[in-house]
């Protein structure tokens, strides 16, 4: 195992821990509030100035303001989705491999068909079952199939760590089955989870915009997917296409972040998988 991180991983880092510090404190040093006591307090369409260094969107509000407020939003999304399916996906995949023999065979055949389907149609069909989704439904929509890559990666790994000689010399001690996939397997499998986890981070942020640019993510203007989906009206406008291209980079950053990172780790982790993926 390579005990350092590559330059490229070290930058994925840096740029991801800007994001994060965006997003924890980007409401705060906005210029401006975002929200219905932001709307008509400037004039709408304003071209980038010192006033508004992004503009203003078709409701008067700061466009530079919404970027930081729809940092926050983006971390809050990445954080819950990516730690809920890690924490299903492990738990279940961990009881599949261990016990292995119906639990397994029902469990994988549940994660094959969940990998057959095409992720995106099951998202959108979950969030169109309101008129107005909030973000707590996109976030239920993307744990719905995001754990089934954590249940196959751990279940994988538990396939391997169950026949170890410290598993089999725990279970030869008397040690119950939860004492030792706590303390022996899960332990073990959490570097491919962590690869994983990281991989993820900048993935939910994207299908979230994918969503709102169809028109069904979260019904608010401060994230960065709602952001696009206005700018898309005035793509071609002469003189306002930084309305999509501020958000669209802010997206292209973090995911950039977290495939660096990911794959800085991954080549740590396990030096056989450089260059695959």
């Amino acid at each position: 195992m390579n005990p350092r991180l590559s330059p490229s991983a070290w930058a994925g880092a840096i740029m991801l821990a800007v994001f994060v510090f965006l997003g924890l404190f980007g409401p705060l040093i906005a210029p401006y509030p975002v929200g219905v006591e932001a709307v008509d307090q400037a004039p709408q369409f304003l071209s980038p100035s010192l006033a508004h260094w992004l503009g203003t969107d078709e409701n008067g509000v700061d466009a530079l303001s919404q970027l930081l407020y729809g940092a926050r939003s983006a971390l809050v999304l990445s954080l819950v989705v990516v730690s809920s399916c890690a924490l299903i996906g492990v738990s279940i995949g961990v009881i599949a491999g261990y016990f292995r023999g119906v639990v397994d065979e029902v469990v994988m055949r549940i994660v094959d068909v969940l990998m057959a389907f095409p992720g995106i149609l099951l998202n959108i069909a979950i969030v169109a079952t309101v008129a107005r989704p909030g973000l707590g439904l996109v976030m239920a929509a993307l744990i719905a199939n995001g754990w089934v890559g954590y249940a196959r990666v751990a279940r994988g790994q538990v396939l391997s760590l169950r026949e170890r000689d410290y598993v089999q010399a725990a279970r030869a001690t008397g040690a119950s089955d939860a004492r030792i996939m706590a303390r022996h397997v899960v332990p073990n499998l959490m570097a491919p989870v962590m690869v994983q986890m990281t991989f993820a981070f900048g993935g939910v942020i994207l299908i979230e915009a994918s969503l709102s640019f169809l028109g069904l993510g979260p019904q608010t203007d401060h994230t960065w997917g709602a952001m696009l989906d206005q700018g898309r009206n005035l793509m071609f406008k002469p003189g306002y296409g930084h309305y999509i291209v501020a958000p669209g980079l802010a997206i292209a950053w973090v995911v950039l972040a977290a495939n660096l990172l990911g794959d800085g780790l991954r080549d740590r982790f396990d030096p056989k998988q450089r260059g695959r993926g």
